[in-house]
């Protein structure tokens, strides 16, 4: 039983080297370009 949770957590063997960025700043992005859409398509409508 010890066994399966040490396999369920592993990454897969491609995986284990890449660095993955924190949550948050995945998170940060994703405001930024849905602010910067919005910005573009409605721009006209604000100024």
């Amino acid at each position: 039983m010890e066994n399966e949770d040490k396999n369920k957590n592993q990454r897969p063997s491609r995986m284990i080297n890449i660095a993955f960025p924190k949550a948050k700043y995945g998170f940060y992005i994703a405001i930024f370009i849905i602010a910067m859409v919005l910005l573009i398509l409605y721009g006209n409508l604000i100024l």
